[in-house]
């Protein structure tokens, strides 16, 4: 399969690269006794199908300790020297009739590894997913060198030759400052501006728009986050809140009077045995401090933590000599192969013969065992990702944890996280290629809910641009078309399917609703799965997240979930260890004595509810006003409130628990999607999906009818009667299957992908690491591979194409033809 023509060359050339090559040797020839050498250099090439190569001359193999055969886990490797290559068994299969092999059961589902799919999936990823072997693969380690090496500013981008700059520089080597303001323009009214963020009556780090404390207070490098530098009036009426003057700058917060509130010389440890006062508004908002008065340095959340190989400054990763990506975790020809990550091994690297003089010193080539599908990560620009989480105001925004002042992690409640954890994943994953000549998808990593926790963070961030009109839908959009502009001028991949193999993932409230036009024809991954065959229109209750505005320009007019090709995915929940050790999910029938159970905000009729009648699109309101079991404004329950259920907008002592106590959860809407099929699911209850034309996680992929019930809006005063007709084995199939599936709405590949970036740095794993470590059943990221490698041979559109020169490692049977 493999081939590559040998090159000539004059001895001129061959001197030179034989100094090259020698230099390169010096570096690694304590790690081996055969030198790699620069081999394969060679400029891009801009081709949609995959270039096949030989694997002539000498070669380093670098293989893992542990097979890599069943197993999608991250797991930790070790570097062999053995002088042979692994053999792939390529031997043919028996062709077999999915069909009759693997039959459907009662409810229309085949199950694959404990999880029940619709029949078509289930049985293809049975007989094929099943039979994956692993394909050899040109791996490219990329060379290419950035102007001035970025200043030291920036990260150069080997594969490109571009540099990724620091927050608050720019330019091609990163040489030009920008000077970016915590504030608006002011005024005579508004000496600071109109209210941001980041708006700022001190000093203001315009490399990042935060403002300090600054010199001449004894805490320079405290922060003065919002209202803590602003008067804050008493509140204008009895019992409200009290009032922050953004016009007024608050001069205590700089005093050394111990009897006055201050904050930006108060001594902690005075502070913490009482002996002087401080302003209680002002806290430590920003990543990277802990403790009540910023005092303690501490890590902050970086893609991968850098994966070992650069510093987290912030939420950027300042990568190591050799190393660049926005994890820090693509090796450059500079790197040391011992150091290369798990998802490259085993890797060869080859040594050619001769050099061709026509060729630039730029690429070197290895050629490792991958299964498919395999999945191209676009190390985009900076500022769709590492600057926003570098610039955040608050740190718990849009990440999945943060660290604590021994460097631990502390797992974030953010429903959003789910970005970050399978961002990571995918980067981390031995899906993931570098040859994207050779992948079968390509992630597009915009981080969208860092976007719209950041829109009008700082004035750069503003959304008062007249396109925008102050939705953040509106400048999140623009983000993903920018995205979208640099994939096609710097890549040559996104023509060869007008898109449709790419990934995109919108994680806020109504997902890809606001995709631009020009993406549409990919894979979306969302939360929310409007179909918009009823709900055709915005339904989120908070004016500056409607799309309705947008145009259709910008927008087109698609709707928000497309089943042929897109997939909701599960929002994170936070590693919940007490959950895990009491076995929520696997809790038995008998236990379970709340018939239907649903806690959470319904609406203006009661106390502390929305006030928009159209929040929950009224669904919320309705099953209140029928099984309400607490009593609203008026004191009246649910028309039909029934001793074993519970619709109540009080919080509960212990949600896990009550959830785990019923049998029957519901599953509906808040502004655009809400967690609580994941509640309902990782607690072992049915879930009871109410919420007409919406898709929830893998709806168009397992079978919901072998563990979910659907409940029409219309069907709503009937839903008790529903839920009463089902027969106890019924019950009992429902709540098996849930416990077979809980797994995959877990996002446990992140988690442990942490518990082993913490044994690295502290030597010791935590109780939830070793806890989540010890799960085996498919989380979220496997069954999203699944997914993709099911879609990878059977989306309609690839069926179109001629069949390609690709090696795939399936069966006969299951490789797609032209139709």
């Amino acid at each position: 399969m493999f081939s590559i023509q040998k090159w000539r060359c004059s001895w001129s050339t061959v001197a030179a690269v034989a100094s090259i090559v020698t230099l390169v040797s010096v570096v690694h020839l304590f790690l081996y006794p055969i030198v790699p050498s620069l081999d394969y250099f060679r400029t891009f090439q801009n081709s949609c199908v995959p270039i096949n190569r030989s694997n002539e001359g000498e070669k380093i193999i670098l293989k893992n300790d542990t097979s890599t055969e069943g197993s999608q886990k991250n797991a930790t490797g070790s570097i062999s020297t053995e002088g042979s290559e692994r053999n792939l068994d390529t031997s043919p299969m028996p062709m077999i009739d999915l069909n009759v092999k693997f039959p459907t059961d009662l409810h229309n589902a085949v199950v694959y590894r404990g999880a029940p799919w619709k029949a078509e999936v289930g049985r293809w990823l049975s007989g094929c997913d099943s039979n994956t072997s692993a394909v050899k693969v040109v791996e490219q380690i990329s060379g290419k060198s950035c102007r001035n090496d970025c200043s030291s500013r920036g990260i150069c981008n080997r594969e490109l030759g571009q540099c990724r700059c620091f927050h608050g520089f720019t330019g091609e080597g990163c040489a030009e400052r920008q000077e970016l303001s915590c504030n608006l323009p002011g005024s005579k009214e508004q000496p600071f501006g109109h209210w941001v963020v980041s708006i700022c009556p001190a000093y203001c780090d315009t490399t990042r728009a935060m403002c300090f404390c600054g010199e001449g207070t004894k805490y320079p490098n405290r922060p003065l986050a919002e209202t803590c530098g602003f008067t804050i009036n008493p509140p204008s009426k009895p019992g409200g809140a009290p009032v922050t003057d953004f016009t007024k700058a608050d001069l205590d917060v700089f005093t050394t009077n111990g009897s006055k509130r201050g904050w930006c010389n108060v001594d902690p440890a005075e502070a913490y045995a009482s002996k002087v006062l401080f302003k209680e508004e002002c806290d430590c908002k920003y990543d990277g401090l802990w403790g009540r008065f910023c005092e303690v340095s501490v890590l902050s959340t970086c893609i991968n933590q850098c994966s070992g190989h650069g510093l987290c400054r912030g939420g950027f990763c300042q990568c190591y000599s050799g190393w660049f990506g926005a994890d820090c975790s693509v090796p450059s020809i500079l790197s040391s192969i011992r150091e290369w990550p798990l998802w490259l091994r085993p890797a060869q690297v080859n040594v050619p013969e001769n050099v061709n003089s026509g060729e630039s010193l730029v690429n070197l080539n290895a050629i490792a065992e991958k299964r498919r599908p395999l999945i191209y990560v676009y190390d985009l620009p900076p500022d769709f990702n590492s600057l926003l989480l570098e610039g955040r105001h608050f740190k718990l925004e849009c990440v999945n944890r943060i660290y604590d002042q021994r460097n631990a992690t502390v797992w974030t409640d953010q429903l959003y996280g789910a970005q970050m954890a399978l961002y990571e994943s995918m980067l981390a994953s031995p899906h993931r290629t570098l040859n994207g000549e050779e992948a079968d998808f390509f992630f597009v990593p915009v981080l969208d809910s860092c976007i719209i926790t950041r829109a009008d963070d700082a004035p750069h961030l503003s959304m008062q641009e007249h396109i925008h009109g102050g939705l953040r839908s509106s400048l999140t959009l623009e983000f993903y078309k920018k995205a979208y502009d640099h994939i096609i001028t710097q890549y040559p991949y996104w023509n060869c399917s007008s898109g449709k193999d790419h990934i995109w993932f919108f994680a806020w409230d109504e997902s890809a609703c606001y995709a631009p036009k020009e993406i549409w024809n990919s894979i979306m991954l969302v939360h929310w799965g409007n179909t918009n065959s009823k709900h055709n229109h915005s339904t989120t209750a908070y004016w500056g997240d409607n799309w309705d505005p947008i145009s259709s320009d910008r927008r087109g007019n698609h709707p928000c979930f497309d089943p042929d090709k897109d997939l909701v995915l599960p929002a994170w929940k936070r590693p919940d260890e007490g959950s895990l050790n009491a076995k929520h999910w696997s809790r038995p029938r008998e236990k379970r004595k709340t018939f239907f159970y649903f806690n959470g905000n319904l609406g203006p009729a009661y106390e502390n509810g929305r006030p928009e009648a159209t929040y929950s699109m009224g669904i919320r309101q309705k099953v209140a006003e029928e099984f309400g079991s607490t009593p609203n404004k008026e004191g009246k329950l649910g028309k039909q409130h029934a001793e074993d259920v519970i619709v109540t907008p009080l919080r509960a002592g212990n949600y896990h628990e009550e959830l785990a106590s019923s049998v029957f959860c519901g599953v509906m809407p808040g502004d655009g999607w809400s967690g609580r099929m994941e509640d309902s699911i990782l607690q072992g209850c049915i879930p009871v999906v109410i919420q007409d034309g919406i898709y929830l996680p893998y709806e168009n992929f397992l079978n919901y009818e072998s563990f979910a019930v659907r409940i029409l809006e219309d069907e709503i005063p009937n839903l008790l009667n529903i839920l009463r007709s089902l027969n106890e084995t019924e019950i009992e199939f429902k709540l098996a299957n849930v416990k077979e599936i809980w797994q995959r709405f877990l996002y446990r590949d992140s988690v442990v992908l942490e518990a082993e970036r913490q044994k690295a740095l502290r030597g010791s794993v935590e109780d939830w690491g070793l806890k989540f470590s010890q799960l085996e059943e498919d989380d979220v990221f496997a069954t999203l591979i699944q997914v993709l490698h099911y879609k990878l041979h059977n989306d309609p559109w690839r069926r179109q194409l001629p069949l390609q020169k690709k090696e795939f490692g399936l069966p006969k049977e299951c490789l797609i033809r032209t139709e």
